[in-house]
């Protein structure tokens, strides 16, 4: 009977073993997974960073008067500013499967309303900035309206708004600049004063504005919903949710975004340009890419989107002070935008993903109108 009792024992303690020995591969295995699938979903942005930090240290190297902070702060940060705002808006857009071409002239649009307005009612400079956001959250707003109502394709309703704000820009402004800034007390302090001594508050605005809209796409019900549209369409509306008016407010969130970079421009300017911003949604659209926000829709970060917009000021101001010329430096740029979207495709490719735009249902307003 001990006998039996003592065999009984070891193949108790042998079975016990082999179960632990399973459990502590099933946990390794389980924490491997996390850890793969967090370096996954990390990898653009990280490699977003780590080119940040090389291409910094290149023009460092090339030329030691490039970190000096008076180009930091002056020239990189600065010219940072504008875009960043920009591309912030533009994310949230993107993640959606969508695309926003009117950016740029809508925020010369916000601008000239913004100055007219400023001059003729003899407005305050927080009144001032408050109007330049709700008149470019209006703007979205119809962006939106284009294409959950009339079911126009994002593409050609943000094309279309893209010409139409141009030419409104010129009309209200009589085609001549609205010199205003240096008239409204305080103006030209929103992006030159210094509440942190040596620290643009043209960049104090950028930070604050990336931490509220990574706090608006991460812990709110917009943010969630803006990535649900962008995964799958078609799920998000069986699941009940109110897919056009989301979408609408996704749009009209990236003009109030629109809105503060016209604020900040016409400030940084000392006035209001109707032919400013042609080209910068394509510079903005650049940076959120370069960020690893996808191009398909469903994935992206804010983060990454400051960081996207930082290597294009890097890589515009590096090549300025090398001396390059200017054509060669749009040649550099174009090759930066093409490798970001190639890395996109490459990373989708090993995750099993579609590589084609018409892939989701999601990804079809790109191109075609919504059902």
């Amino acid at each position: 009977m001990q006998q039996n009792l003592a065999t009984n024992y070891r193949q108790f303690t042998k079975r016990e073993k082999r179960n632990m020995s399973e459990d502590l591969t099933t946990t390794q295995s389980e924490g491997g997974n996390k850890v793969s699938a967090f370096v996954r979903r990390e990898i653009g942005r990280v490699a977003a960073l780590a080119s940040l930090v090389i291409i910094f240290a290149f023009f460092t190297i090339m030329r030691p008067v490039f970190a000096s902070w008076a180009n930091v702060s002056g020239g990189i940060l600065m010219s940072t500013t504008v875009i960043g705002l920009l591309a912030i808006g533009v994310t949230f857009v993107i993640i959606t499967g969508g695309i926003d071409l009117s950016v740029g002239t809508s925020m010369a649009l916000v601008a000239v309303i913004t100055g007219k307005s400023v001059m003729a009612y003899d407005l305050n400079v927080w009144t001032g900035i408050l109007l330049g956001m709700v008149v470019g959250g209006l703007l979205g707003a119809i962006n939106g309206l284009l294409i959950t109502v009339l079911k126009l394709p994002a593409f050609i309703a943000t094309l279309a708004t893209m010409k139409g704000a141009q030419g409104l820009a010129l009309i209200i402004s009589d085609m001549k600049p609205i010199l205003f800034a240096t008239d409204v007390e305080g103006w030209d302090q929103i992006a030159r004063g210094n509440i942190i001594p040596n620290f643009p508050n043209a960049v104090l605005i950028l930070f604050v504005a990336a931490i509220i809209g990574s706090l608006i796409l991460n812990k709110t019900v917009l943010g969630r919903y803006n990535f649900a549209i962008g995964s799958n369409l078609e799920a998000t509306k069986l699941s009940g949710v109110k897919v056009n008016r989301w979408l609408v407010a996704i749009y009209a969130l990236c003009g109030v975004y629109v809105g503060l970079a016209a604020v900040v421009i016409t400030s940084r300017l000392g006035s209001a340009q109707p032919d400013l911003g042609l080209g910068y949604e394509l510079e903005a659209i650049a940076a959120v890419i370069i960020g690893g926000t996808s191009l398909f829709g469903g994935k992206g970060t804010i983060g990454g989107t400051i960081i996207g917009a930082l290597i294009m000021s890097v890589l515009i101001n590096g090549l300025r002070i090398l001396e390059l010329q200017q054509e060669w430096q749009y040649v550099v740029v174009g090759a930066v935008i093409l490798f970001a979207v190639f890395a996109d495709n490459l990373r989708r490719r090993r995750a099993g993903e579609s590589t084609h735009l018409n892939y989701r249902p999601s990804q079809s307003r790109f191109y075609s109108a919504s059902k």
